[in-house]
């Protein structure tokens, strides 16, 4: 029976013709019906056997008949598969079948048009006519495919066309050689067709199964990078990448992502047309509006619920459980990385409150007195030695009286407007600070000078000019406390050339005027050499210390140990050089450093203390102490190209390692902005030598100078330890700075520790190294390696060693 319906040739009969267009009406519905779903994200698309069904039609009824065919065909297919399968509407059917139709029609026209197939036996120009209709038929159902997805989801089509093309070409190739294969079948023996069922079902399974594969990597794939995308440390960061991450992941058509912060606030995040990020605030306890179609995930983290996720899939998709599985992980990572960048911005916030807080007066807003001795001191650096400098001090006038008077918040409120007034006539690149109590400083680095009769120059009268003015600013009547007032100031004026003395000489020069102004009775007074007995002793002191670098018996280290909080072990040991002078006694560093620093005896002193340590170093080496030693290094040192050098040959000769010795600076050093330190710095690190940074904290830039300088210790300036048993600020100061170090992996010691209180509270911080009198005072180096010893011992044995008394 089957023969004379496939014979070859076009068919006479027209009821020939009907039972051959119902024939291929049937073989598209089976064509349709026998389809494979491929994934697109959340979405997908149908990849069915219409090619084959195609070029079996072609072979057997007119290509005009073809179209007619095919709407039927098609229409039974897909009614069928909207009433028991995909739950489609009557429209979404008619768009389908019309799109099908249409295929078929545009491919049927290209094949007639290359080589009537009506019939024809298999020959290879008839098959690459099939072939081009084909491929016509699939571009055609792609194309319309992709216009449909792109309008109705509102997705890009280049991803879109990369999807559907790499779920239809393999299947594409399978469909053209069923297809061929039938016809040869057809012409030759059509019973050779029952053949076909059991080829195409195992060919449904491979394609079946390399769907599924491909889908699978590709989805996890995607996720896998969408959660990697989350690595940030940025809050903004992290909520963009989510949102673009979770609307790509999911083809959502909308994402939206509450935020909630330490404070409790909660910021709503969402993705405008323009690609931009919206941002809103919400009240805490807003809820959105209900949504079947909405997906919300509760991000926790640590057992904090550090905000929510709401993805809105289309309605024409329904998540399955790989969605639900994948948007609970991909909500897991969002929920860590928000919960990251939370903390990380109360830190950024807490450290540089911190850092602001430490170097500024909490009254006036102005720079306290350690910020003007370290920015004063960069500034002095910048210019050249003999460049003209003033430092204006300025204090006012029976302060006490006033809060004697009118109380405390009265005078709190004068030197808030003595401030306020200073700080209106400053001038570009002047530095101006409050020094405590009520005293304020003003440096003035671009000082007018004016010629004198013998043919030199003088910027004193103008220092002088400035000074009157600031003095007339301020005798400005003014309101305090319900009382108005005239504030009467003096002032001294030193000027001076900007390499020969640092902002501490200036100062206390200063200092020396302003009394001189008070005893006179007058409101301004410069700086008189003739009436400061320090400045010739502190001429006889260098003289006397160029003697004491010569002999053996007169600058001596003496050593404190750095002890581990947990083990007991040391860490470390300071030196800290000591001057038994012979008519002077026993002088410590702040007796005669801050006068070496401003000399031409900073170099060879510098040399003499690392080469005393290093000799020290050595001895213990000898004795099997595998401990460093730290020296503390003056900023102008680092301004010394020499150093390294002179440095590698002090190791090379006392055969000490390098990383047995670390340098010590401060943070002023990052505001120099000089090349020569940057390479001092670098040539000590390639030498192998340790950095540590001293004082953290105080300085004004720690942060930025952790940037910009690679060191390998912190040490905590012991006024923040001290004060951190009762005071909060303090100890939030120096969690903060261990929190710091640990981040950035570097050792953090606490200095100045003195009570057992301390010792515990840093233990908590999670503070592992600390020194100071609770544990040791600095002792001489004849006694210090029995400490040492005694100290490894006891930390081999687990033993916290008991604090000594002086180490004596």
């Amino acid at each position: 029976m089957l023969g004379p319906i496939f014979a070859g040739g076009s068919p006479a009969e027209p009821s020939d013709l009907l039972l051959r267009s119902g024939i291929v009406a049937g073989v598209f519905a089976a064509g349709q019906l026998a389809r494979l779903r491929v994934r697109t994200g959340s979405g997908g698309f149908s990849v069915t056997w219409g090619e084959a069904a195609l070029i079996v039609g072609l072979h057997l009824v007119p290509a005009g008949w073809l179209p007619a065919a095919t709407l039927v065909g098609a229409g039974v297919a897909w009614s069928i598969l909207a009433v028991f399968v995909d739950r489609r509407g009557v429209l979404e059917v008619l768009h389908c079948v019309a799109s099908l139709t249409t295929a078929v029609g545009i491919a049927a026209a290209v094949t007639q048009a290359l080589a009537p197939p009506l019939g024809a036996p298999l020959s290879p120009a008839l098959a690459g006519a099939l072939l081009l209709g084909a491929a016509t038929y699939l571009a055609t159902t792609t194309a319309l495919a992709m216009v449909t997805m792109a309008v109705r989801h509102r997705r890009p089509v280049v991803p879109l066309l990369l999807g559907i093309l790499r779920g239809k070409l393999l299947m594409f190739a399978g469909n053209v050689l069923v297809g061929l294969a039938a016809i040869v079948m057809i012409d030759s023996d059509p019973r050779w067709l029952l053949l076909v069922p059991p080829a195409l079902w195992l060919l449904q399974q491979t394609y079946l199964h390399r769907f599924r594969a491909d889908d699978e990597r590709q989805a996890w794939s995607t996720l896998a990078a969408a959660v990697n995308g989350l690595n940030r440390l940025d809050e903004r960061a992290v909520v963009s990448a989510a949102l673009e991450s979770a609307a790509r992941l999911f083809q959502a058509e909308r994402v939206e992502l509450d935020v909630t912060r330490a404070d409790g606030s909660r910021r709503r995040y969402r993705l405008a047309p323009d690609g931009e990020l919206a941002v809103r605030a919400v009240p805490a306890d807003s809820r959105p509006d209900s949504d079947s179609g909405r997906y919300d995930v509760e991000l926790t983290a640590g057992g904090i619920r550090v905000g929510d996720l709401r993805v809105r899939f289309p309605s024409s998709v329904t998540p399955g459980h790989r969605e639900r599985a994948a948007l609970s992980i991909f909500g897991a990572a969002l929920a860590t990385a928000l919960h990251d960048a939370i903390i990380h911005r109360e830190l950024r916030i807490l450290t540089s409150r911190s850092a602001y807080e430490a170097v500024h007066d909490p009254l006036t807003k102005l720079v306290n007195r350690a910020a003007v001795l370290s920015k004063g001191d960069v500034a002095l650096h910048r210019l050249t030695h003999d460049h003209p400098v003033a430092l204006l001090l300025l204090d006012i006038n029976n302060f006490k009286e006033v809060n004697d008077t009118l109380g405390h918040a009265a005078g709190d409120e004068l030197l808030q407007v003595t401030a306020g007034r200073l700080k209106a006539s400053m001038r570009p690149g002047e530095l101006l600070g409050r020094l405590g109590g009520d005293e304020f400083a003003l440096l003035i680095t671009a000082v007018p000078v004016r010629a004198d009769v013998a043919g030199g120059g003088s910027s004193l009268p103008a220092a002088m000019r400035r000074a009157r003015d600031l003095v007339e600013r301020l005798a400005v009547p003014v309101e305090v406390g319900g009382v108005k007032m005239s504030v009467e100031a003096s002032v001294g004026v030193v000027v001076a050339g900007a390499g020969t003395a640092d902002m501490t000489e200036l100062l206390r020069r200063a200092d020396i005027a302003m009394y001189q102004a008070k005893d006179g009775g007058s409101n301004i007074a410069s700086y008189d050499s003739g009436r400061d007995a320090a400045s010739t002793d502190q001429l006889a002191l260098l003289a006397e210390l160029r003697e004491a670098l010569v002999v053996d018996d007169q600058l001596v280290l003496h050593l404190q140990p750095a002890v581990d909080l947990v083990t007991g072990r040391p860490t470390g040991v300071e030196a800290l050089i000591r001057w038994h002078h012979p008519r002077r006694g026993t002088l410590g560093p702040g007796d005669f450093v801050r006068a070496v620093e401003g000399s031409d005896l900073l170099a060879p002193f510098t040399r003499y203390v690392i080469d005393r340590a290093l000799t020290v170093a050595a001895e213990w080496a000898r004795t099997g102490l595998d401990v460093p030693i730290s020296v503390n290094l003056s900023a102008r040192s680092l301004l010394d190209p020499r150093l390294p050098v002179e440095v590698g040959e002090s190791l090379r000769r006392h055969q000490v390692p390098a990383r047995r010795l670390v340098l010590e600076i401060t943070e002023t050093v990052v505001m120099s902005e000089l090349d020569v330190i940057d390479d001092v710095l670098a040539d000590l690190r390639a030498l192998g030598v340790q950095l540590a940074v001293d004082d953290f904290g105080t300085g004004f830039s720690s942060l930025s100078f952790l940037a910009r300088i690679a060191v390998h210790e912190l040490k905590v300036d012991r006024s923040f330890v001290m004060g951190m048993v009762d005071s909060p600020e303090a100890a939030a100061i120096v969690r903060t700075t261990v929190e710091l170090a640990h981040e950035l992996g570097l050792r953090v010691v606490a200095e100045g520790v003195e009570t057992a209180d301390q010792r515990t509270a840093l233990a908590a911080l999670g503070c592992t190294s600390a020194q100071g009198y609770h544990f040791f005072k600095p002792m001489p180096a004849d006694k210090i390696v029995a400490v040492l010893r005694n100290l490894s011992d006891s930390a081999q044995a687990q033993i916290l060693p008991l604090r000594a008394d002086g180490a004596s």
